[in-house]
């Protein structure tokens, strides 16, 4: 295993995660005291593996077909395009 990747990769996901729109549903799930929270952590624990499998998936397939320059190209204009749109929309 490649420890370094995995750092990387477990960091940038966690700082993504928190206060998104998933930690806050977690959040209100877990709030309800007629839930068991353990019900609520699995739950949302697979749910986040689940669409992790689907991104390593997809990242698989899309590399086959593009390139890993022009992928990181496109990457880089998504998250620019989605801040320009945040800044509008404010």
């Amino acid at each position: 295993m490649e420890y370094k990747v995995l750092f990387t990769v477990f960091t940038a996901v966690f700082i993504a995660e928190l206060g998104d729109k998933t930690q806050l549903a977690t959040l209100l799930f877990a709030a309800d005291k007629e839930v068991s929270r353990l019900s609520v952590f699995v739950g949302s624990s697979l749910a986040l593996i689940v669409a992790s499998g689907i991104g390593v998936l997809a990242g698989c397939f899309i590399c086959q077909h593009i390139s890993e320059k022009h992928l990181h190209y496109l990457a880089g204009l998504g998250f620019i395009g989605i801040g320009i749109w945040t800044l509008l929309r404010g």
